[in-house]
């Protein structure tokens, strides 16, 4: 476990530190300067697979620790099936605050009654399938399908699925492999938005990604990222997650050789979920923490990290604007549908895709 944990004596220091003075200015929803109170009385929040390398965390962690001054930060990095896992160890004393994690595994947090209800800042706004109806999980930003293309191998970028059968791109596209991932699953069901198909219905995507190995398209599907793969120019087109495609574009060097395009007719959006634990050792703190990333601000630091926010209509900032442009053919994953379709979509793309 990659945890910062706060030793005794630092605790210490913490406790004998003089009460940090409220934040200046203006709230950003009504009450947060009576629960920052009483957050600063608690001291620490435990945000857990919170790692600050992915989705911006490093940013939110700093952006609360400025305007909340006398509440700790600790996190670690489990991933998503570990958290749960994790928390359910603890349950009678438990050590974690939050819990982020991809929705399915939010699912399985509330069926073993981990969490906790709790309905942040602009919780209403959310579509139905990113939120508990109680809030013991809500989706906090989005991973996006979309095709990353390397332009320095492909002349003409595509822009839609129909495109994607074209000839032009013989030997061209990877993919996750849905049997053995989560994204596998997504491109799966974005397959299916974009070919007349439904979350009830998913056999247009699984036709059409067999329809696409027949016409000699799909160079290989992968059972890992292949993101390092895709950085040295190995792969043409990567059917994958629009920030993974914006991260090698603006931060790890490829530039204008790489296009990222939503495909036209439609794709899907995958909801990353955060809860508030049961029984958590700081509450007022997680709901504080919570709140923040809720918040306009909050959804505003996610976008600079590539990853859309789940709150429709925030201004996202200036930074970034242009790299996220509206995207109104996305249609959000129902992640309960989703996991009760996995085996469908297991044994129907291997039909499709592989003849068995």
């Amino acid at each position: 476990m990659n945890m910062r944990i706060i030793g005794p004596a630092i605790a210490a220091a913490l406790a004998l530190s003089p009460a940090a003075r409220a934040f200046e200015g203006a709230e950003l929803y009504p009450g947060e300067r009576a629960l920052y109170e009483a957050a600063q009385k608690e001291g620490i929040v435990a945000s857990f697979d919170t790692g600050p390398t992915w989705a911006n965390w490093a940013a939110q962690f700093k952006a609360f620790k400025a305007r909340y001054p006398g509440v700790e930060m600790v996190y670690n990095d489990l991933g998503s099936a570990a958290t749960v896992v994790a928390l359910d160890k603890s349950r009678n004393r438990p050590q974690a605050d939050t819990a982020y994690y991809f929705a399915a595994s939010a699912l399985d947090a509330v069926a073993k009654g981990l969490v906790a209800d709790f309905k942040p800042v602009n919780f209403e706004k959310l579509p139905e399938p990113f939120r508990h109806p109680g809030g013991q999980w809500f989706t906090i930003h989005t991973l996006n399908v979309a095709f990353l293309v390397n332009t320095k191998l492909v002349k003409t970028p595509p822009a839609s699925w129909a495109d994607l059968l074209k000839p032009d791109y013989k030997n061209a596209i990877v993919y996750l492999d849905p049997r053995s991932t989560g994204q596998g699953q997504v491109v799966a069901f974005a397959a299916a938005f974009g070919n007349g198909g439904s979350m009830d219905n998913v056999q247009p995507g699984l036709d059409y990604l067999g329809k696409l190995s027949k016409a000699g398209n799909v160079l290989r599907t992968v059972g890992t990222t292949p993101y390092a793969q895709f950085l040295k120019g190995e792969i043409p087109i990567w059917i994958g997650y629009e920030n993974d495609g914006l991260k090698a574009k603006y931060i790890d060097g490829m530039g204008d050789s790489v296009a990222v395009v939503m495909p036209k007719e439609a794709s899907a959006a995958a909801p990353y979920a955060i809860s508030l634990v049961k029984g958590a050792p700081n509450p007022n703190a997680g709901k504080l923490w919570l709140n923040f990333i809720m918040t306009e601000k909050g959804q505003g630091i996610f976008a600079e990290g590539f990853v859309r926010p789940s709150v429709p209509g925030v201004a996202l900032p200036a930074s970034v604007a242009d790299k996220l442009p509206p995207a109104p053919q996305l249609k959000p994953i129902d992640i309960a549908k989703a996991t009760a379709k996995k085996a469908e979509i297991d044994a129907g793309w291997a039909k499709a895709v592989l003849g068995r």
